[in-house]
């Protein structure tokens, strides 16, 4: 009975694999928060503090010098700050909600940056942007998943032509297939994921560069800020501390509000594509803490029964119970977390595990959900999805929309 308790643990770990990627994603985002208000908190909070005491020093003074009481001139703040909301400032700026304005916001709005400089204070203004942005945000992130599917096309075209060229010129292929060099000549070759990081990763810095160097000197920004104000728009994080184009005039204006617009679209498509290819390699790291986390628990357990004992399980045999067999081979080792067969139906942990060794080699890795999509993009060969996906009308997708579609393929297909 001892062995089939052991197999009913690893089968649970096998059923629970997804829960326990999004539990351990959980912890270590909580953690990430939690290190971060410690890190912002210890750097800005003295900032703040100066600057609340050298405050209340000038109303101090300023009330002493022209003989108005704090409450009068406290009420007075209070009516400029609702004043600043509704978008009226003591320099001149440009109209908040002429169309160029009210272009700009929804702008804003469709890409989730919200920078907040602009926001409707009328009540039919406010119920059209809730309908108004469902809409907008949803056909803006699936603009940004067809822009992420071109975008890794046009890489992997590349980055295979580039291999093409490079073995060509290195004299290694036969000359039967010289001329027609095909994918099928090296079916192992794949395009590596960390590659495509790093080009889309050098793509946003040259963006963020130029965009810059037009920021600086545009709307007098220092240079660090300017590229800081590139991060925070290009992530949809929109702070709304530095907004461009907010000024009444600007030499060149409708050419700068255009170079503008092109920089923030041709950067936030970037960036949102990096994000993707990042979580995808996240995601590898928290199948491999999974591992590790399967195979101590795995190896705990198996300390439990001695190798003595007639049902213990060693290298190379197997052991059947009921409906469930385990088969281990010596070169086997711990390449994988309790390599369980279940002749029920059950299902192995997911197939995009890798080792920590090939996570390391980014020239070798292979994960299964990105290079097989390279792959496939480079060579065109036709995608299918969970076999009838296509039939259930998913696509495939790249990234978050391709796992996504594959997820809601798979439970259309068990239905």
């Amino acid at each position: 009975m001892m062995p089939v308790r052991r197999l009913q643990g690893c089968r649970s770990l096998h059923l629970n694999e997804d829960n326990g990627r999004f539990l351990l994603l959980a912890i270590l985002i909580v953690l990430y928060l939690l290190c971060g208000a410690v890190v912002f908190s210890a750097i800005e909070r003295p900032s703040e503090v100066q600057a609340h005491g050298k405050w209340n020093i000038t109303l101090f003074n300023f009330s002493e010098t022209f003989n108005i009481s704090l409450e009068d001139l406290n009420s007075f703040l209070r009516e400029y700050e609702t004043a600043i909301a509704a978008g009226i400032r003591a320099d001149a700026l440009r109209p908040r909600w002429d169309f160029t304005g009210a272009f700009y916001f929804v702008g804003t709005v469709v890409s989730t940056i919200g920078f907040g400089m602009s926001t409707p204070v009328t009540v039919a203004g406010k119920v059209f942007l809730i309908f108004y942005g469902l809409l907008g945000c949803a056909a803006t992130i699936l603009f940004f998943n067809l822009f992420l599917e071109r975008i890794i096309t046009l890489l992997a075209v590349v980055m295979k032509a580039v291999r093409e060229r490079r073995i060509r010129n290195s004299g290694l292929l036969p000359p039967g297939i010289r001329h027609d060099f095909s994918a099928c000549s090296f079916p192992g070759w794949k395009p590596s994921v960390y590659h495509v990081m790093l080009i889309l990763g050098l793509s946003a810095i040259i963006i963020s560069c130029c965009a810059s160097a037009m920021y600086t000197p545009v709307e007098g920004w220092a240079y660090l800020d300017s590229l800081y104000f590139c991060f925070v728009t290009f992530s949809t994080i929109g702070f709304g501390d530095l907004v461009s184009s907010q000024r009444a005039d600007y030499e060149y204006q409708p050419l700068y509000r255009l170079a503008n617009c092109l920089f923030i679209l041709m950067g936030v498509c970037c960036i949102y594509s990096l994000f993707n290819v990042i979580s995808i390699v996240i995601k590898q790291v928290l199948n491999w803490m999974l591992q590790n986390l399967c195979c101590q628990r795995c190896k705990f357990k198996s300390n439990s029964f001695p190798l003595g004992r007639r049902n213990a399980i060693r290298p190379g045999s197997r052991i059947r119970k009921g409906r469930f067999r385990i088969k281990r081979t010596p070169d086997s080792g711990d390449s994988g977390p309790c390599e369980s067969d279940m002749e029920g139906g059950g299902r192995r942990l997911s197939g995009e595990m890798i080792s920590m060794k090939d996570l390391t080699a980014s020239n070798k890795v292979s994960l299964a959900l990105m290079q097989k999509q390279l792959s496939e993009s480079a060579n065109g060969y036709p995608r299918t999805v969970c076999g009838g996906s296509r039939h259930n009308g998913f696509s495939g997708g790249v990234g978050a929309l391709g796992i996504m579609n594959n997820r809601l393929a798979e439970t259309s297909n068990s239905r």
